[in-house]
């Protein structure tokens, strides 16, 4: 028998070239991908300007032969190239940069097409660095503008206009939507996408910058469809699921715990609680984001959510993203939930040993009913015995894919059942659902966020979530005036603190960085901690960053609270869940770098408590428009939802949001105060074609998010 001979190996895969990465990182893998990577802008390279016609300080194209080529070192050494053409014009290109193949390009009798900013001075006309090409004597123009599109260091525009006229050739661009659900007088994808990448000469720059041609109308049209086609989509699944129905019942844990709180609802929580109440007492999977200003007590609503969840004989997560909001929600609901018999749980990344593998086992086993803690929370050897409520705090600071996850974790530890031996009943009674074998339970979810969302953007952005909003502060906070000082007025915020700590009051100083850079030109917060320890001589002075050992943070944060400590230096590891209510004076350094939710979540961690309380914005000039934007809101007013709005105006929709808050881009192009009407006919289309014409709202979806879809969902 002859002797058998392996079969030949494959050929290894080819490595990739770096502009191969850069276009993956780019995410363009797909060839529609590369087809709806549109241009930033364009560049006119249809048409020359005689050199005797430039204009100062214009954008022109020319074309010249090279009459003189020569390296001057006068303050540096600089390549020199003298241009003429038949128009009776000369003009110096002035390199500052080059290498030897230019020189050698731009040798005396070439014949060169320069495009670039002409600046007519003493000595005539001149470019500085301008784009050349080397051409012959009837080497053709470009008969479109040409696109100039978004890229990074590795991925060279020459190299992404061919991949992109590639991608566009080989993309299936046909119709997808059935007849009549495009809007009146828009053209076809085909159509709007060729336009956009190359626009005729004709073509109205304004338009075409400003997104209002047609061309731009569809996309955007289309786009929009598939964004609301997806969120419909993912509703009615949800929908489709099976929770456990948690009933509050008279007399139980939730009316015991509003018993014993040391403060009275306000209406808009009480009006929140029964939103949440009765979405737990649904068979279906809650799924509500809880909005609401800094301080208006998103914690306590949670708390009673938790209690409601509890009592029906389930467990609770609360996760929270930094160990300091954990921390502060944990010992708020040990002192509410532990005097009513319940075991709270803590974990952390922070937790080692055996005092993490005890907290794990109380989980495990049903022993602990309220599980707090960081994305720890969701770790492989985390297993809940009842989990039937997840509350995710600050829940735009996760990523999509670490919400997506725990949703997916949760979902696998329900289909898993209870651990072996059984599970005793949690909250006192007999739970009003049980495991089934083949009906995997979803846990319900509670959403919340300290940063108001404008109501256009709920709307479109989270169509699939239910929106529950607190817009009302509890009695007793006191006002926070907003003042704004430039750099040079510091030592005399430093004179107001001295004062104010002397009056009793304490202070927060916030910094954006933790060392100094040598790339950004920051004052740091180890510098300033430095500085205000020696010159606020007999005050305590503490200093609070990311790179802290947790230890070390729980240490400093201890001393502030208690009041041991009057002025703490601290970068933005405070902005959510710190609460000192003594603390009334909030100094922000260097505000112009922080963004306006930022700051406003900041300065909420002052006026917690019955002093006057003030936020000073400290600004290096010269300042950016935007930056102007941010001072003057912050200045004008303390209301987080029109702060809200105020950030949308800004920044724009789609990086106000960013991919959900925290992920890839979701809306491109639309606008969605802009567009509205093109947003409204989405809203309306998309129920019907997902009805009538299922596989082509599919392929909707799938041209447009592909595997964006899923961020939808989180």
């Amino acid at each position: 028998m002859p002797a058998m001979t392996a079969p030949p190996s494959p050929p290894p895969d080819k490595p990739k070239s770096a502009p191969q990465k850069a276009m993956e990182k780019l995410g363009l893998v797909r060839d529609i991908d590369l087809a709806l990577h549109l241009p930033l802008r364009y560049e006119d390279e249809t048409r020359l300007t005689p050199i005797a016609a430039l204009q100062d300080n214009e954008p022109a194209q020319v074309e010249g032969v090279v009459v003189d080529c020569q390296i001057e070192l006068r303050s540096r050494r600089q390549l020199l190239v003298k241009l003429k053409d038949g128009s009776g014009g000369g003009l110096l290109l002035r390199f500052l940069h080059f290498y030897p193949s230019q020189q050698k390009q731009m040798a005396v009798g070439a014949r060169l097409r320069v495009r670039g900013e002409a600046r007519i001075g003493f000595f005539g006309r001149e470019m500085v660095h301008p784009v050349v090409k080397v051409v012959a004597d009837d080497t053709p123009l470009a008969q479109s503008l040409t696109p100039v599109y978004p890229t990074s260091a590795q991925l060279p525009q020459a190299y992404l206009r061919k991949a992109v006229g590639a991608g566009l050739a080989r993309a299936d661009l046909r119709e997808i939507l059935p007849p009549g659900c495009v809007p009146a007088g828009l053209p076809t994808l085909k159509e709007a996408l060729t336009y956009l990448h190359h626009p005729p000469p004709s073509a109205s720059q304004e338009a075409l910058h400003e997104h209002h041609h047609p061309a731009w109308h569809r996309l955007k049209f289309e786009e929009l469809l598939a964004q609301q086609l997806s969120q419909l989509r993912a509703q009615r699944e949800r929908a489709l699921l099976v929770a456990p129905a948690l009933r509050a019942r008279p007399g139980g844990l939730h009316e015991q715990l509003l018993a014993v709180l040391p403060f009275q609802l306000t209406g808009a929580q009480q009006r929140v609680c029964e939103e949440v109440a009765q979405d737990l007492a649904r068979p279906q999977p809650m799924h509500r984001l809880l909005q609401g200003d800094v301080g208006s007590g998103k914690t306590v609503v949670a708390a009673l959510a938790a209690a409601v969840a509890i009592d029906a004989g389930w467990q609770c997560a609360l996760m929270a993203p930094t160990e300091i909001l954990a921390e502060q929600h944990f010992r708020k609901l040990i002192a509410w939930l532990e005097p009513l018999g319940l075991k709270v749980a803590w974990i952390t990344g922070s937790v080692k040993g055996k005092a993490r593998q005890k907290m794990l086992d109380a989980a495990a086993s049903g022993e602990a009913q309220l599980i707090v803690g960081t994305h720890a929370v969701i770790e492989d050897k985390v297993r809940f015995a009842k989990l039937g409520l997840a509350i995710i705090d600050e829940q735009h600071r996760f990523g999509v894919a670490q919400r997506l996850a725990l949703r997916g974790k949760l979902k696998a530890d329900a289909a898993a059942g209870p651990p072996q031996g059984g599970v005793r009943p949690l909250g006192g009674q007999e739970p009003q659902a049980t495991w089934g074998p083949t009906v995997p339970l979803e846990p319900h979810m509670l959403m919340m966020s300290a940063t108001p969302i404008p109501r256009t953007l709920a709307m479109t952005y989270f169509a699939d979530l239910d929106v529950s909003t607190i817009d009302e502060l509890p009695p007793g906070r006191s006002p926070i005036v907003t003042k704004v000082f430039t750099s040079a007025k510091r030592d005399d915020v430093i004179d107001k603190i001295r004062l104010a700590v002397a009056d009793g009051a304490q202070v927060y100083w916030v910094c954006p960085l933790v060392e100094e850079s040598e790339a950004i030109d920051l004052r740091n917060a180890t510098e300033t901690h430095e500085e205000l320890s020696a010159t606020l001589a007999g005050t305590a002075v503490g200093l609070l960053h990311g790179r802290m050992a947790p230890a070390d943070k729980a240490a400093v944060m201890a001393q502030f609270s208690s009041g041991a400590m009057s002025v703490l230096v601290a970068t933005t590891v405070i902005e959510v869940g710190v609460d000192v209510p003594n603390a009334s004076l909030m100094v922000i350094e260097h505000a112009e770098r922080f963004g306006l939710a930022q700051l406003h979540q900041l300065r909420g961690r002052v006026g917690r408590g019955s002093k006057a309380s003030v936020c000073v914005l400290i600004y290096t000039p010269p300042l950016s428009e935007t930056g102007k934007s941010r001072l003057k809101a912050m200045a004008e007013t303390t209301d987080g939802f029109e702060i809200a709005r105020r950030d949308l105006d800004i920044r724009g929709p789609g990086e106000f949001m960013g991919a959900r808050q925290s992920g890839a881009e979701l809306l491109r192009f639309a606008d969605l105060q802009e567009d509205a009407p093109l947003l409204v006919a989405a809203r309306e289309l998309a129920p019907w074609l997902l009805d009538e014409h299922p596989d082509a709202a599919r392929r909707q979806v799938a041209r447009w998010l592909g595997t964006k879809a899923e961020f939808l969902k989180a």
